[in-house]
Order: structure tokens, then sequence, then C-alpha cells
């Protein structure tokens, strides 16, 4: 792993290179690489360490045993997961981590930090850095019972869109998920979803094209 370019990433901002050498070492970072498709981690397992998305992407779902698909969030190249899980490792994971396309990811057993290490400057870097992080991931999990808290189909597409649109500062965009993928983060079904989609071009609102929206 490129110790340089981890400088840049929130888990070890703030840090020296050195700094950022030393607590992959105690925290016994590695790397695993996925399939598209591949389960990272499942719901049901305990786990003491959270990943860093290198290249790729994920997305966190919750499958019941009816086999029904939820996507929580979706986790691109730089982001992070399991952290809550890594820091609470009695805690049984409620949400599956699925490689969204091929990816790499780092493991870090962030669960360590608590405990057996001694105190040093990195380690305080790191509890504030994934601090940060977990305020972002409740931010994020916010927005997502924004969008499925509005009761009809046309509403949740417009408030999820329109996030995206305020987050990317424009009108244009690409979205993270497919179709399929996007009716599950908004918890509709796929078929009303894409009939609506449809209403909403012809009433001029939209336009869209597989994953690139442009709001009228």
């Amino acid at each position: 792993m490129d110790i340089n370019e981890l400088k840049n990433k929130v888990l070890f901002q703030g840090m020296t290179e050195s700094e950022i050498g030393k607590c992959l070492s105690a925290l016994n970072a590695s790397e695993k690489n996925y399939k598209k498709g591949n389960i990272i981690m499942q719901a049901g397992e305990r786990t003491d360490r959270m990943g860093m998305v290198l290249s790729g992407s994920v997305t966190i779902e919750s499958n019941d045993i009816w086999g029904n698909c939820t996507i929580l969030s979706h986790v691109g190249s730089g982001q992070y997961f399991a952290e809550t899980y890594a820091l609470l490792p009695d805690e049984v994971m409620l949400v599956d981590v699925k490689a969204n396309a091929d990816c790499e990811i780092l493991f870090i057993y962030t669960s360590h930090v608590l405990d057996s290490l001694p105190p040093s400057s990195w380690k305080e870097k790191l509890l504030k850095n994934l601090l940060r992080i977990s305020a972002g991931k409740n931010l994020a999990l916010s927005g997502r019972s924004f969008h499925t808290s509005i009761k009809s189909c046309r509403g949740r597409i417009l408030a999820y869109l329109n996030t995206v649109s305020l987050q990317k500062h424009s009108k244009e965009f690409d979205i993270p998920f497919d179709r399929q993928q996007l009716a599950d983060y908004l918890n509709l079904e796929r078929t009303n979803m894409s009939r609506e989609l449809t209403r909403m071009k012809n009433d001029g609102i939209i336009e869209c094209k597989k994953n690139h929206f442009k709001l009228i």
C-alpha cells in the first residue's frame, strides 16, 4: 500500500508518513481484493476490523430471510464501512457488506486502539478521525431516512435526486446506483419506480439515462 496516498484519506488526516506506518503496523492492516457480487462481511457475524475502500465500491445492505433487500448506503473509493462494529466487537452485525464492483479493501483492526495500545500521537489522531467518519455516516443514514420517510414514489425520487444535486453542486450528475439498487435504496418496487421515472420525464421534470440524471 502507498503510505503517501493514505495521507489524503480522512482516517489518516493530520498524520505524518511515519505515524501512518506505525498505525498500520500496530493495527495489523492488510489488503484484500474482491470480485463484484462477493460478500465482504455478513449479517450475524462479529468483527473487530473496519474496511476502507481503496478502489471500486461496496454497498451496505439489509437482506431478510424472505429475500427482501434494502440498500442502506453506497461506499465508494476512499470511504469506510463497519467502523462502528469494529469499535464494538461484541455486537452482531445487522447488515451485509457486498462488493458493488471489483474492489480492493484495506482492513484495519481498530478495536485494538481502545485497549492494549499505549498512548501515542497517531492514536489520538486516529480516534479523532474515527469520530469524524462516524459523524459523516450518521449524517448519511439520516439522509436516507429523510428520503424514505416521504410517502409517494415521486416524492422519494425527487428528494434523493435533490440531495445528490446539492452535494455535486450541479443539476446534471451520475448516481452510484443502477435502477434496481436505487429502488432498493428508496424502498420502492422497481416496476413502480421505473414507471414513475418515465412519467417524470414526460412531465419535463427530469432527463435520465441509466444512472445519469438531469434536473429540468
